[in-house]
């Protein structure tokens, strides 16, 4: 047995002899009252059979604080769980070892007692508790304040093809193949992203422990569950209705992205575009794992480079509030160079490293007869957020008849006028929270912008320029998440548009 506690001092005091002073009572010889023992009691009944003249090393037996009895060879146990593991254990853990439960351990001191031999009756008594651990590979997570879990495998190689595949789910594997070979990464000749780095922000660690049978885990599925969930996590579904798509129901569920619906269903799923089925059960429960995996990533992009805002030039000639167009806007383009942490395949940060414009932007000019803002619009649209990212698109679930905005880089960002006009309605529903109309006059069109943050701070009449903050990015009303839930309304018929269909570059 592995749970020794150290020698304890010896135990003299154990027998208890007491003489009476020598007294002649009708003879010279002394009377000798008889000796007591004085028995710790144990689960199984024990007798003392004799007295040493010398003390000696005895091995004792405890469950929980209780002595079982007092061995009578030291060996036994170990030929007994021996034997144990070769019939119980031997096929399923190979080639280690195997001790008695928790709750069994051993206590060594010095006696004079010599005990009845009850060896027999102690290995029995340990079959039947039937509580042994088996000598595993134990790998402890620990942070600033410690080892927080621990987990046992018993194969080490298993963990380590787990926690590959985990990995996996944050970067490519050639990057992780590179990276993990201290090799250089590509570097980007094109639009598009490259993983930099990666590491995991806990401490790992491994060493060999005994556990209980039923808490090693003897297959990679078993230890990449964990990676993913850690335990007692109660995961959620979702049931796929009519019409689903794989990022609606993500736009629907905690705001996860398509790929992340994908990753926390890769036993259904395999793809994005991949078409759902009616009554199909999908976990949206995103991972809670009892790491955070960092991936550092560079990503080059083009980027849409806004004109400043229009400029104005007073003209005498023109009646007051009409207005003539010198020069009309064009949006520019560049080339950008951000660098992106994301934890847990969460985009955290981005800082623009870099960039290069390709297109000059064009600035709109206008003679007015007045300095006011004209309440006509320009008949082209920008974004309505910075950073603008896709959550949702078109009938991505049913009756989604918007596109869902998301500033990538700032999540309550700024709201702007897509289109110069004047604010048509502000209001409040249950579905779309507060929400903004703007019209723009003789262009035919109206915008919405929905789920702000909290009512804009403009007024009904009131005239924006193109550009201008109307709000700031929210979730009220019905939503998983900050964004804006943006389309266009045809002024003569109310008819909604899709913003992606020619009047914004999508």
């Amino acid at each position: 047995m592995k749970k020794i506690l150290p020698l304890i001092a010896a135990a003299l005091a154990s027998i208890a002899i007491v003489f009476l002073l020598p007294q002649f009572i009708g003879s010279s010889m002394p009377k000798v009252i008889e000796a007591k023992a004085q028995i710790e009691e144990s689960v199984i009944p024990q007798e003392i059979i004799g007295i040493s003249s010398v003390p000696k090393e005895i091995t004792k037996i405890y469950d929980s604080g209780k002595l079982i009895g007092v061995l009578n060879d030291d060996e036994v146990i170990t030929d007994f769980l021996n034997g144990v593991y070769i019939e119980n254990y031997e096929e399923k853990f190979p080639e280690t070892l195997l001790d008695t439960g928790k709750d069994i351990y051993e206590i060594k001191e010095l006696s004079y007692n010599e005990y009845e031999n009850i060896d027999a009756e102690i290995t029995q008594y340990l079959a039947n508790k039937n509580s042994f651990t088996v000598e595993v590979n134990a790998i402890d997570f620990a942070n600033e304040q410690g080892v927080y879990a621990t987990i046992y495998v018993d194969d080490v190689k298993k963990y380590e093809e787990a926690l590959h595949k985990y990995l996996l789910y944050f970067i490519e594997e050639a990057s992780l193949n590179t990276i993990s070979t201290n090799g250089t990464v590509s570097a980007l000749t094109t639009y598009g992203e490259r993983d930099m780095g990666i590491e995991i922000l806990q401490n790992i660690t491994m060493k060999k422990a005994y556990a209980e049978p039923n808490k090693i885990m003897t297959s990679v599925d078993q230890i990449l569950d964990y990676l993913k969930w850690g335990e007692g996590v109660e995961k959620q579904y979702y049931t796929v209705v009519t019409g689903d798509t794989i990022q609606g129901v993500g736009s629907k569920n905690n705001f996860l992205s398509d790929k992340q619906v994908v990753n926390i269903n890769d036993d259904i799923l395999s793809d994005v575009d991949q078409v759902l089925s009616p009554g199909m059960k999908l976990n949206v429960t995103y991972f809670q794992s009892p790491i955070d995996v960092v991936v550092k990533k560079e990503s080059l992009r083009k980027e849409a480079v806004e004109p400043d805002g229009t400029i104005y030039q007073e003209d005498p000639e023109l009646y007051t509030n009409e207005s003539v167009v010198v020069q009309t806007a064009k949006e520019g383009s560049e080339n950008s160079l951000w660098e992106e942490t994301w934890i847990n395949g969460v985009l955290y940060s981005g800082e623009k490293i870099s960039s290069i414009v390709t297109i000059q932007p064009q600035q709109e000019i206008v003679r007015v007869g007045t300095l006011q803002i004209p309440g006509d619009g320009t008949g082209t649209f920008r974004y309505p957020i910075d950073n603008a990212k896709i959550t949702c698109r078109w009938g991505c679930y049913y009756n989604h008849r918007a596109v869902d905005f998301q500033n990538a880089y700032d999540r309550y960002g700024s709201i702007y006028a897509a289109d110069r006009g004047t604010v048509y309605e502000i209001g409040y529903d249950g579905i779309s929270g507060n929400y903004i109309i703007i019209d723009h006059g003789n262009t035919g069109y109206r915008t919405f912008y929905g789920h702000m943050y909290k009512p804009s701070p403009l007024s009904v009449g009131d005239r924006v320029d193109k550009g201008d903050v109307i709000g700031q990015i929210g979730m009220t009303g019905v939503a998983s998440g900050p964004h804006v839930h943006f389309f266009i309304i045809e002024s003569a018929t109310e008819k909604r548009r899709d913003p992606c269909d020619g009047f914004v570059a999508c």
